[in-house]
């Protein structure tokens, strides 16, 4: 703190009056003003500050003058244009002497005369003209030729050769410039001959035609190009903005055309919205690998080669199509990790545990359904272990779940005790996760094959009334995802039967990173996604069945894609058993020489005392012990949640198909295949417009979907459910 004074004296000499009545000189007195120097202070504005933010911004400079990656791209283009000149030039110069030949001979033969006379049904009657205008334009044609040969002996003669290689020359640039390529000329627009092959890195033309073979633009739109091709990896990445009338969500939900019209496979584009200050609703980035960026070998974790990892770092997880690496963060999130079997989907829990094992100040809880082997190793380290499929493993691990519940509760007690330095935000905090006196560290939680115990009917009794284990399990999970991160608790799951009778909607719903790998079809890749993602690109289904490892990566938090990627294609690392029991030995001297070995890990598999009725009252009595229904498919839910008392006796007979798309913003072509699955079929009816006018439209009857809700949902408790919301 500074202090900016004045004096401010009468005779130069103050007088302060003391308590006894005593009178004492002091001195003068400053009068002060205290001026906060750690604030941010205003920016000088300089003339070299202000060039370089309008040099940086301004349109009218070029991009490369920019960027040094584009500086060297458009050098190396360059040196492509200077190397492929003769050969292009040499083109044009043949095309110009076909395109001079061709005009020549019309002239000859009188096209033009003719073509006239053939309209006008007087062919005949012209014959004798055209005969004798075509045998004159021979003769001019034949006078020129002994001129010009008479012309270049002469000049042969009197000034030799140099006179003759200009005149070529000069001839050769008018037959080049006749010959030049004009996009829309007949006759002189390339084409590819036999199979198609990827050539617009060199020839941007091929991508504004590709996007027109896809119907992405019109016949007589084109692209902008915002950032020339430029190699990234092992492929080329360019950026476009569309026409005025285009977005780029639709080319993100036809990408397959896209790859189609640029002879690659889906696998091997990459098309992406380009969001944020330097993006806008129809500006797209693509990047095009050479080769299916997923069938190379995958690579060794890096963890192999750390002593030790912080588990507030995102885990290294794996590689994406342009080879950066990709990091998952788990603090403060969940990750719901769903696929069929033998896709690797314990080799992707087991590497987002691999970064928590190596801190020793986590403590962690497995749970393996599949009772196999691939999570022994973990027994070293964790805090709660078991390996079974048998009703007491599902048993155990609701005491699990009960002792995490009373754990998350006495944490955010306990935070309400401490001062705002220790505690800011009611979170828990790097420095309070390893501090042994508040006993709050990062707590993960593993359990693979969530669908056995999701699916347990054994009765449990809870507040005096008796529930599914299953059931139970899954409020207890949702209460976890929804509370528990703040607190410093990580919930993964991994299931091998990603359907929506086997996950709650309500559980999906709060778990905030969401990792698929090859599933059956679009639907079972929505449910482990989010609802939509396949529209929006992202389908998992469509993964080849060589794909080991790779799935799609929908993360809560920033990765080396960008914080604005919604989702991203990922291979994950390979992590071998071998690998994973060096990791779990390394983790366990760590929490030795740290002293944070506990639970089964040090020998004490004794439960603590628990208290299921105040874990039932914090879920709420009415969630724990609601009887649950069946749920609805999409787009059945949706429309429930939507319609709400229009689903009813006396709500609206017909609905539009155009409002029902755009209120649930999904494809028309994916609603009408939905909805025909569900038994709907749509029909048509007249409705009355804003502005009065009265038309025919394509639409649904309420009664058909009231029916075919009351057939999935086994009762007519959803449209009720819905009437009310």
């Amino acid at each position: 703190m500074a202090a900016e004074a004045s004096s401010e004296a009468d005779s130069g000499v103050s007088l302060a009056r003391m308590a006894s009545g005593d009178v004492e000189h002091i001195g003068p007195i400053l009068d002060g003003e205290l001026i906060d120097d750690s604030l941010p202070q205003p920016r000088v504005r300089t003339v070299r500050r202000r060039l370089a933010r309008w040099w940086k911004h301004s349109p009218r400079v070029p991009l490369w003058m920019k960027s040094r990656p584009q500086a060297v791209q458009a050098a190396k283009d360059a040196v492509v244009w200077i190397v492929k000149s003769p050969l292009r030039y040499a083109g044009a110069v043949v095309r110009g002497a076909v395109a001079g030949t061709c005009a020549w001979r019309g002239w000859v033969k009188v096209n033009d005369y003719r073509t006239a006379a053939e309209d006008s049904e007087k062919l005949a009657d012209k014959f004798t003209e055209i005969r004798e205008l075509t045998l004159f334009r021979w003769k001019v044609t034949g006078a020129v030729v002994a001129i010009v040969a008479l012309a270049v002996a002469v000049v042969d003669l009197l000034y030799g050769h140099d006179p003759l290689w200009i005149g070529g020359a000069v001839a050769s640039l008018a037959l080049a410039i006749l010959g030049r390529r004009k996009d829309g000329s007949p006759g002189r627009k390339p084409a590819l001959a036999g199979p198609r092959t990827l050539t617009w890195t060199m020839d941007p033309q091929v991508l504004v035609d590709a996007f027109r073979d896809a119907k992405l633009i019109g016949k007589d739109e084109t692209l902008r190009l915002v950032e020339r091709a430029t190699r990234v990896g092992d492929g080329w990445a360019v950026t476009v903005d569309l026409p005025a009338t285009r977005k780029a969500a639709d080319v993100v939900k036809n990408r397959d055309a896209l790859a189609s019209a640029l002879a690659v496979d889906e696998v091997q584009l990459i098309v992406e919205r380009v969001r944020g200050n330097g993006g806008h609703a129809g500006r797209i980035s693509m990047w095009v690998a050479d080769e299916d960026p997923y069938v190379r070998a995958p690579l060794q974790t890096p963890l192999l080669g750390v002593t030790r990892w912080d588990a507030w770092r995102p885990v290294p997880f794996g590689r994406d199509a342009r080879d950066r690496r990709i990091d998952l963060p788990l603090v403060w999130t969940s990750l719901l990790i769903g696929a069929i079997p033998r896709q690797g989907k314990t080799f992707a829990a087991r590497l987002a545990a691999s970064g928590l094992v190596l801190d020793a100040w986590v403590r962690l809880y497995v749970a393996d359904f599949k009772a196999g082997k691939d999570w022994v190793a973990a027994g070293q380290v964790a805090h709660r272990f078991m390996a079974g499929d048998e009703p007491e493993h599902v048993l155990a691990l609701i005491d699990w779940l009960a002792e995490l519940v009373a754990e998350v509760q006495g944490r955010f007690r306990r935070m309400r005790d401490l001062d705002d330095l220790v505690c800011p935000e009611s979170k828990v905090t790097p420095e309070m996760s390893r501090d042994k006196t508040l006993n709050m560290p990062i707590t993960a939680i593993f359990i693979d094959e969530v669908q056995v115990p999701l699916e347990d009917r054994t009765s449990v009794e809870v507040q005096g009334k008796r529930l599914a284990a299953g059931e139970y399990i899954g409020e207890l999970l949702t209460w976890l995802a929804k509370k528990g991160p703040a607190a410093g608790i990580v919930l993964v799951l991994a299931t091998q039967r990603p359907d929506s009778k086997t996950i709650p909607s309500g559980l999906r719903a709060v778990l905030g990173s969401r990792f698929a790998l090859r599933v059956m079809d679009w639907r079972d890749s929505n449910i482990v996604l989010g609802e939509q993602m396949n529209t929006r690109g992202f389908d998992s289904s469509r993964l080849l069945p060589s794909h080991k490892g790779v799935g799609i990566l929908r993360p809560d938090g920033d990765t080396a894609a960008g914080a604005d990627v919604l989702a991203m294609t990922v291979r994950t690392y390979y992590m071998p058993n071998e690998d994973w029991q060096t990791i779990c030995q390394q983790g366990r001297a760590l929490r030795e020489a740290a002293g944070t070995l506990t639970g089964h890990a040090a020998g004490q598999d004794s439960m603590p005392t628990l208290d299921h009725a105040a874990v039932a009252h914090a879920l709420g009595a009415g969630a724990a012990t609601s009887p649950s229904m069946p749920e609805l498919p999409e787009p059945l839910s949706a429309l429930v949640e939507y319609l709400g008392v229009d689903l009813g006796p006396e709500g609206r007979q017909f609905v539009p198909t155009a409002e029902l798309v755009e209120a649930l913003g999904i494809e028309r072509r994916t609603f009408s295949q939905q909805m025909t699955e569900a038994g709907c079929r749509p029909t048509r009816d007249r409705v009355t417009s804003e502005d009065g006018e009265t038309r025919q439209v394509r639409g649904y009857l309420t009664a058909d979907i009231r029916r075919a809700v009351e057939q999935a949902g086994h009762g007519e408790g959803y449209v009720a459910a819905g009437a009310q919301r």
